[in-house]
């Protein structure tokens, strides 16, 4: 039996993909659909031209003009919705489509619209026996079937980091340059030490190096991915999900935007869509059409081991707009095979990695899935088990390569006064003056081969800086400030560890020792059995820069009766309700 597939902007760059790729599914018509019936034909008869016995045609829809009358007259067995932007979408098209009896799958990638979406649908997919899906694109459904496959039976997960980079020779939409522009400078939602908090949307940006590609530009995107896994996995420390232009003057670009509407200089970015639009054909000139995508997952696996688990995925020859896609394709197989319950859900509720890399057959996509362990900390490796054993407890527990990797409690800082002092402060990030300040750090684990660090950042009442301390492979030890690197002579007993500075770096220019900033770093037990932290900073000339000392404890997040929330407590964490 015929049945019919209706494309919702079926014309745009996903709805052409989508089109070409169901041309292999068998025993369907396809209808592309836009706002004028010349356009939508015309479609057809491109892709018609390519593959002759594919039965595709062309409508002209428009949601906002008797929208639900022509869904009648069509009568599509499923209508998938690649029209976007979903950050200004409601859900009335998505109703229409299910008062008329037609399964509903949508690429949407918008915070508000998929937090919102069964909530509002659920009753008329209900009603009309028909199933509802959202998000089935590259988030939140490829990322989330990605990570449920890599932390299978972990015991605990630690961060979540995802980015997804396209080859700048790819073509852009409309929808996909407005959807940016809706939140570029905005506030949006991320997972960080183990909640939700907000930060600029491509407000800052940084280099990853994505397997296939090398270093790529990303910054931070909205998504729903941070708060739904980060809730989903009880994720202790971070979840992040950024995006990255291959052209650097597009990324400086963006990034240009975000901060001057940030600053409120610029309130409507999206006047300038043609205009970016336009500009792509000469930046283009300067990429290629290899896109990529990396998800990053660390934390316990089954045997109690720190582990990293990395799925990448490489795309050439054009190939990488056809894996926002593959989700959905993936889904309408499903749903042609009559094995799908009916009701409104996220897409990645009824599907899996396998079924997603199943659709890639035939592209030039590949993936690969990559998992190391660490079995030391820097700290462990470079004192020694003997001296690291002799620590007290909490010291020993802070600095383990499976300890908790949030830790807060209270602190008091005294800082040095006047300009120079107040310009070094600012510089750095450190601390300012107070008693009893809220303290949060996070210690975050990074590892390249023999080399183990440790990244803290050290959040004082929303006053974030954050260091790298790392054990080398000729013994030294180091921590980096930005340019400059100090290095450490750890010393510790039974008492607890003492971190003074032998000598430093500003780049790869060793500096005088009278010069170096003196620092007195202790960790200790308390009475309480709390770990405590004693730093002293200071400069010579300048005097005293910032003298901070208070207690923390560790934080790990733990399901209680179906919900998360905070324990001291450390427990194994159990994925099976996820």
């Amino acid at each position: 039996m015929m049945r019919t597939i209706l494309i919702l902007g079926g014309t745009g760059v996903f709805g052409k993909c989508l089109a070409r790729h169901l041309a292999q599914f068998p025993d369907i018509e396809v209808i592309v659909s836009s706002r004028t019936a010349e356009k939508a034909q015309a479609t057809a008869k491109e892709i018609k031209a390519e593959y002759p016995d594919y039965a595709i045609f062309g409508e002209g829809l428009d949601h906002r003009h008797c929208f639900r009358e022509a869904l009648e007259g069509l009568q599509p067995f499923a209508v998938v919705d690649c029209s976007g932007p979903f950050q200004t979408a409601e859900y009335d098209v998505a109703d229409a489509v299910l008062h008329t009896g037609s399964h509903l799958i949508d690429l949407a990638d918008a915070r508000n619209y998929l937090s919102g979406f069964a909530a509002n649908l659920e009753e008329s997919a209900d009603d009309n026996d028909v199933c509802a899906f959202t998000g089935a694109s590259s988030s939140p459904t490829l990322s989330g079937c990605v990570v449920r496959h890599l932390v299978e039976g972990w015991r605990r997960v630690d961060t979540i980091d995802m980015c997804i980079t396209p080859g700048g020779k790819t073509d852009v939409g409309r929808s996909a340059i407005e959807a940016i522009m809706t939140y570029a400078g905005e506030p949006v939602l991320t997972w960080r030490n183990g909640k939700i908090e907000e930060i600029i949307g491509w407000g800052h940006s940084e280099t990853v190096d994505v397997p296939g590609l090398g270093n790529r530009r990303i910054s931070p995107v909205e998504t729903i991915d941070p708060e739904l896994l980060g809730d989903m996995y009880n994720v202790q420390s971070r979840v992040t999900f950024s995006a990255g232009l291959e052209s650097w003057l597009e990324q400086w670009g963006m990034e240009a935007l975000a901060r001057l509407r940030k600053n409120r200089l610029l309130p409507h970015p999206e006047r300038f869509t043609s205009f970016l639009l336009k500009a792509r054909k000469l930046t283009r000139t300067f990429t290629t059409d290899r896109g990529g995508m990396r998800v990053e997952v660390r934390g316990l696996n089954a045997a109690g081991e720190q582990e990293r688990a990395e799925w990448s995925l490489f795309a050439r020859d054009g190939d990488s707009p056809f894996v926002p896609i593959l989700p959905a394709a993936a889904l309408l197989r499903r749903l042609l095979n009559g094995d799908v319950k009916p009701g409104a859900r996220y897409a990645f509720e009824d599907l899996t990695l396998s079924d997603i890399a199943d659709e890639m057959v035939g592209y030039s996509i590949w993936t690969n899935i990559r998992r190391d362990t660490l079995q030391e900390s820097a700290f462990r490796n470079n004192l020694g088990r003997k001296r690291f054993d002799a620590m007290p407890s909490p010291i020993r527990v802070f600095h383990s390569p499976d300890g908790p990797v949030v830790w807060s409690g209270k602190a008091d800082v005294e800082t040095g006064r006047g300009p120079l002092h107040a310009l070094i402060t600012r510089l750095f990030g450190l601390p300012k003056s107070g008693q009893d300040i809220d303290v949060t750090v996070a210690v975050d684990r990074p590892w390249k081969g023999s080399t183990q660090s440790e990244r803290w950042v050290r959040d004082f009442a929303g006053n974030s800086f954050h260091s790298v301390l790392t054990h080398h492979e000729d013994g030294t030890f180091t921590e980096r400030f930005g340019p400059m690197s100090f290095k450490i002579g750890l010393k510790s007993d039974s008492s607890g560890l003492e971190m003074p500075v032998t000598g430093w770096r500003f780049g790869p220019i060793p500096m005088p020792r009278f010069l170096a900033p003196k620092s007195e770093a202790r960790e200790y037990r308390d009475e309480k059995g709390r770990f405590v932290f004693d730093v002293r900073l200071s400069l010579p000339i300048v005097g005293l820069l910032a003298h901070y000392k208070g207690w923390l404890k560790p934080v790990e997040r733990r399901r209680e009766n179906g919900k998360t929330g905070e324990n001291d407590e450390r427990t194994p964490l159990s994925l099976e309700a996820s």
